[in-house]
């Protein structure tokens, strides 16, 4: 996306929820910035310069993780992955602050974090840079006049499916029987083929899979979890 004109979008959700520990008001201010993945926001990047991932991860193939909650996958996968770089976007800033202290538990090292909007970062992608994206228990907005919020509609798919590359592979998790509807209509439409053969292929976790805090609980409320796996065409 090369335009110096921003666009105007709307924000939904929450920026920051109750008082940060100490220790995560350190991890914001030691380590945020060291783990940037570029200049992603439109005061620092008006022009969307494109953002150079073949330096910021030495020519890895590159994962997008789309809002990562508390950070648990994201830091499994880093962990898991050594050969990959995985960039996570996440608005809200007390997640950002646990993933941070969990990045350092681990001591991994592949990893980049954005702490805002992934359309802002969708902007400065590459075209066709990411090898595999994720969007984990995202924001159901369950209320039928709320459904044009979810992820899975036009205003993102598009993006999405331009910086993957082909082949590249997207998951989903939810526990909402209606967001796992939407997500089957909207997806396949964007370019994208669903690859379930049988019942097993969302109902059983990925075998790399790391149950999350969002994911308990739902289960422990009777939810039940739904894994889908796109690939772009």
């Amino acid at each position: 996306m090369n335009t110096s004109e921003r666009p105007h979008r709307n924000f939904y959700g929450r920026r920051k929820g109750k008082h940060l520990k100490t220790s995560q008001e350190g991890y914001l201010e030691e380590d945020l910035a060291a783990l940037s993945p570029g200049p992603v926001d439109w005061d620092v990047n008006p022009d969307r310069t494109p953002l150079d991932l073949q330096g910021l991860f030495g020519g890895k193939p590159v994962w997008l993780e789309i809002g990562f909650g508390g950070g648990e996958h994201m830091v499994h996968q880093a962990a898991a992955n050594p050969d990959v770089g995985i960039i996570g976007c996440e608005p809200y800033i007390n997640g950002v602050a646990m993933l941070l202290g969990k990045i350092r538990k681990a001591h991994v090292d592949n990893l980049a974090v954005y702490p805002g909007d992934v359309r802002d970062m969708f902007d400065v992608l590459p075209e066709a840079s990411i090898d595999r994206a994720f969007l984990l228990y995202p924001d159901p907005w369950p209320k039928a006049r709320h459904h044009r919020r979810r992820f899975v509609t036009e205003e993102h798919l598009e993006p999405l499916v331009r910086v993957l590359k082909p082949g590249a592979i997207f998951r989903v998790a939810t526990d909402i029987p209606d967001y796992v509807r939407q997500t089957l209509e909207q997806v396949p439409g964007h370019g994208f083929e669903w690859l379930a053969k049988g019942p097993s292929d969302w109902r059983v976790a990925w075998d790399d899979w790391i149950s999350t805090r969002y994911e308990q609980k739902a289960l422990r409320e009777g939810r039940v979890p739904h894994y889908l796996t796109f690939r772009k065409k």
